[in-house]
């Protein structure tokens, strides 16, 4: 099997399994019924919707029981499904790479998103940090008692 088409199935089962906790599940597991139902000797949809609800409650259960292999085991099992449809039906690859497209879209990495930051609570009469996360020593020398020059 083409290595291509390996990792795709490989990007589609962990996409699967991560969609199955959020709260879109239903839309995800209905879309991605009726690509397993369109494949040939897949079954029915509501069938395959049953598979992938079954498949959604074993996750669910492996991570309240903190089962991390219980976890893998659910994306190892429709990795295999879906290298073995991929290896059947190759033309499926390209539906397969639009629907997980849709339902969970690459971040766009070539911009910058806008921030705007506000600072209340009163008047300051120093300096204002604002980090998300801020790794190793931080040194900050402020005039003590008056404005920031600047």
């Amino acid at each position: 099997m083409e290595a291509e088409l390996v990792a795709l199935a490989t990007a589609g089962a962990t996409t699967l399994v991560q969609q199955m906790a959020t709260e879109g599940w239903a839309t995800v597991r209905r879309r991605m019924a009726a690509f397993l139902a369109r494949r040939r000797g897949a079954g029915d949809e509501a069938a395959l919707e049953g598979e992938l609800d079954d498949s959604r409650a074993d996750l669910v259960a492996a991570q309240e029981e903190g089962d991390q292999d219980g976890v893998a085991g659910v994306t190892t099992a429709w990795r295999l499904r879906l290298r073995r449809l991929l290896s059947e039906d190759p033309a499926a690859a390209a539906e397969l790479r639009a629907l997980l497209d849709e339902v969970a879209p690459e971040p766009d990495r070539g911009t910058v998103p806008e921030v705007h930051n506000t600072i209340s609570g009163g008047v300051q009469h120093g300096a204002v940090i604002q980090a998300g996360v801020v790794s190793g020593d931080l040194t900050f020398h402020a005039p003590p008692g008056g404005p920031l020059p600047g």
